[in-house]
């Protein structure tokens, strides 16, 4: 019985655990995209008269609608690219947030009014 307990034990200590934070890293970065291409699109919007035509799926709502449209379709087909690609692999989460954080940043810039109001 010892030796059963002896052996477990010299196993445990020799394993490495691997982590898959794939899946969480292309959360958060795909999460920082959608954000990002909703502050692009905000801001193009009021640089192109062109894309803000373009982007109004219903009048009612203007562009709006497509911003928002395509801010999700960014973030869900990024995911599942991401998602798909390191899927099981290991990740560095602490790049990961950084650059969730700067995509973030940026994009909620790229919404805040005296930032795209400076490009009419």
């Amino acid at each position: 019985m010892t030796t059963l307990t002896t052996r477990q034990e010299k196993v445990a200590k020799s394993t490495k655990t691997h982590v898959a934070t794939g899946i969480a890293a292309a959360t958060f970065i795909s999460s920082g995209i959608g954000v990002f291409v909703m502050g692009l699109l905000t801001t193009g919007a009021v640089i192109s008269a062109g894309l803000k035509d373009a982007i109004n799926l219903w009048n009612p709502a203007g562009p709006l609608s497509g911003k928002s449209t395509f801010a999700v379709l960014a973030w869900l087909i990024s995911w599942g690219v991401m998602n798909t690609l390191w899927k099981g692999k290991e990740m560095d989460l602490h790049k990961s947030y950084i650059i969730t954080l700067l995509l973030i940043s940026l994009g909620v810039l790229f919404t805040f009014p005296p930032v795209f109001e400076a490009f009419e």
